[in-house]
């Protein structure tokens, strides 16, 4: 009897199969197991299968696995399953099993044909900009009904997120502006020696980063760094159906999240874009003193090079910028789907989404300065 119970046995009664397992069914004998189970049911197909498990005493996933292969069996036949005598502390492991299983069966996907699989695609993209216009459309009203009502921004949010955004990027963005300033101006000094013109890299220093590399490279940083902080933020939220709850209180979204964190970029931004330009400015001014020039002719050709309308053009890009990258942020945060990945995926379409809106406002700024002769 004792060595009975250390091995599987399987016993046919007429059209019934009854099976009596051992005293352990782990990983290391459910192998062997399945292969006896197979040649049993290869050529016959029995009305009922009956499991004895009372002397079961050590199992694990795989000996589940075991039952519900047997279990799932006999339900694609119409036939008879029974489990006899399964000791407490396996049943919860073989009850979620069975269910989870049974649930995640989805019935096979019809392939689409090619008008089906165009229409499917034109409906994503209407949806798409449907929800791109009313989102654009709330935010525009609540924004400037914020503006003529100071009142309505919550401004502890406006503090917090402005904090996060500019004063924990400081670092960052003086590291990257004065390594830019003096890699271009290393760069830009080796084919003006030619011509003895190493002191006009003052100029091409300070025209590049006040009309273009500032806001430019700000805006970058601030897509990957703030950009993908909002849209983890409320994705998050999303996911966890906080969102839903607000609107559920009669909160409206928009005004409640996404308002703070627009007018902080937009009053953060511009103040970073200068830090930029400043120390890009300190590490333009380290190469020319290195070649020998006092800092008061890197001053003078900095003054000289750059005029009021370089200084303000710039920072008209960079308010547009800052507004780009809140409001692409808040509204990936908010298409989040339900997911593990989901919020990952809206954070790299935010990400993406405002480096590409942020490269083809600039190109528009670029075209319009010229023709305004900017």
């Amino acid at each position: 009897m004792a060595e009975n119970a250390r091995t599987t046995r399987f016993l046919w009664e007429g059209s019934s199969l009854e099976i009596y397992l051992p005293l352990s069914l782990t990983s290391r004998q459910t192998s062997e197991l399945w292969e006896q189970a197979r040649l049993q049911l290869k050529n016959q197909s029995p009305s009922l299968i009956k499991v004895h498990a009372k002397d079961l005493s050590e199992t694990d996933s795989s000996g589940i696995s075991f039952l519900y292969f047997l279990k799932s069996f006999q339900e694609k036949r119409n036939a008879r399953f029974e489990l006899h005598g399964l000791n407490e502390k396996f049943q919860y492991s073989y009850k979620i099993a069975t269910e989870e299983n049974k649930q995640s069966f989805r019935p096979p996907i019809a392939k689409l044909g090619k008008s089906e699989k165009i229409g499917k695609i034109t409906i994503d993209y209407v949806t798409e900009l449907s929800f791109l216009i009313s989102f654009t459309g709330e935010l525009t009203v609540s924004f400037w009904k914020s503006v003529f009502h100071p009142s309505r921004i919550r401004w502890k949010d406006v503090l917090r997120v402005a904090e996060s955004m500019g004063v924990n990027a400081f670092p960052i963005i003086a590291m990257i502006g004065f390594l830019l300033g003096l890699i271009m101006s290393f760069q830009s000094a080796i084919p003006m020696r030619r011509f003895g013109a190493e002191i006009f890299v003052a100029n091409l220093v300070g025209l590049s980063l006040f009309r273009e590399l500032g806001p430019l490279m700000t805006a970058f940083i601030l897509s990957g760094r703030s950009g993908s902080a909002f849209a983890a933020e409320l994705g998050t939220m999303k996911v966890s159906e906080e969102i839903d709850a607000l609107t559920t209180m009669g909160l409206p979204p928009v005004q409640f999240l996404i308002v703070p964190r627009l007018v902080a970029s937009l009053i953060v931004t511009p103040l970073l874009t200068v830090i930029f330009n400043l120390f890009g400015l300190i590490g333009g001014a380290v190469v020319l003193v290195s070649f020998g020039f006092p800092l008061v002719t890197f001053v003078n050709q900095v003054n000289i090079a750059v005029g009021f309308n370089d200084i303000a053009g710039g920072m008209l890009k960079s308010y547009f910028f800052g507004m780009i990258i809140a409001a692409i942020g808040c509204y990936r945060g908010l298409k989040t789907t339900t997911g593990a990945g989901a919020v990952g995926e809206s954070t790299t379409a935010a990400v993406v989404g405002s480096i590409i809106l942020v490269s083809l406002l600039d190109g528009v700024f670029s075209i319009v300065y010229f023709y305004l002769g900017i």
